[in-house]
């Protein structure tokens, strides 16, 4: 019985999920950032200013697609200071661009966001809950956005000073970054693989994403440009919300630096992977049993086939391009597949 962990069916969307605009620290007003990334290929961009959680349905056209959110961050003590650790949350609102915002830190408000904040739409509670550096006080933030209907993404671990004692107590999340290309435009090792291989083996059952967390602090398409380095590829059957947020809730997606995902799917206890020009595919499981094609070859191929036996747990693909960028599927459990 064959299984497409990617639909066979639908469109792709390519699409940024975190994105920083003038509402608090980004250089670009919100219809800047959508003509700047229309431009760019995007179908979907969700808007995360900093704390505060603004819809844009007038940025909505056939083409473009404006998801509503925000970024919540909870800090230790003596942060700013570089050596500080702090934890980041998307929050991206499901089916409802107008739904109320589940929790605000007002005094994470800067200069830049206390404007906004009187636009607020705020849930019952919003502001209850006590924004220490704590997992016992972070993951019920986190819930909070599930249970209110957010998507949730636990954001760039390295920027953040965040090790595998931090990490591995979050939970609530659907999904992490295994690449914030903003970070890793500041020299940051933001490509997070091991990071999430770690969270899939504690337990977590978690999607992952790629973003630009875009500012926009430099010239367009220069090597210090935020823009246009991590997304997203949404297969969803329209570009609309419902259809959209269906796709995000499914984990109907998949990250990516460079490289194109055309078909996945399980069968007779083997995976299958098409994509454009590969360098390698690796598939990484739950046990020590990664693989990769071509293995001992260097040619291009353009997809992979990998036998995956019931004790792996767990199962991702990471494609790597000719030029190094790559493609990461998100993991896929074996108790779920069609042995």
């Amino acid at each position: 019985m064959r299984k497409y962990l990617l639909p066979e069916t639908g469109s792709f969307y390519k699409a940024n999920l975190h994105c920083h605009t003038v509402i608090s620290d980004g250089r670009r007003t919100p219809e800047e950032v959508k003509a700047l990334y229309k431009g760019g290929g995007y179908s979907v961009v969700a808007f995360t200013d900093h704390n505060v959680m603004i819809p844009h349905p007038d940025l909505r056209d056939p083409d473009f697609l404006p998801l509503t959110g925000y970024e919540l961050n909870i800090n230790s003590p003596g942060y700013p200071a570089k050596d500080a650790k702090t934890c980041h949350a998307c929050f991206i609102s499901l089916y409802d661009p107008d739904r109320p915002q589940p929790v605000m830190i007002r005094k994470n408000l800067k200069k830049a966001t206390l404007y906004w904040a009187d636009f607020v739409k705020l849930a019952p509670g919003a502001e209850s809950f006590t924004p220490v550096y704590d997992p016992q006080y972070i993951n019920p933030m986190l819930r909070a956005g599930r249970d209110s209907g957010f998507f949730v993404t636990y954001n760039h671990p390295v920027w953040s000073q965040e090790n595998f004692g931090d990490y591995m107590n979050y939970h609530g999340m659907n999904a992490m970054e295994i690449c914030n290309y903003g970070c890793a435009c500041m020299g940051f090792d933001e490509y997070n693989g091991r990071e999430y291989s770690d969270m899939l083996n504690g337990g977590e059952r978690i999607f992952c994403i790629a973003t630009d967390d875009n500012h926009n602090k430099h010239a367009d398409r220069t090597p210090d440009s935020d823009s246009f380095g991590g997304w997203t590829v949404i297969r969803a059957d329209r570009l609309d919300y419902e259809s959209v947020s269906a796709a995000l809730e499914a984990g109907n997606f998949y990250a990516s630096t460079g490289p194109e995902i055309y078909s996945l799917f399980f069968e007779d206890g083997k995976v299958s992977v098409t994509c454009s020009d590969a360098q390698t595919v690796s598939c990484i499981t739950g046990v020590r049993t990664a693989r990769r094609a071509p293995g001992d070859s260097w040619r291009i191929i353009n997809g992979a086939e990998f036998d995956i036996p019931a004790e792996c747990r767990w199962f991702r693909i990471e494609i790597k391009g000719p030029d190094g960028h790559c493609a990461y599927t998100n993991a896929y459990f074996t108790d779920t597949l069609p042995y």
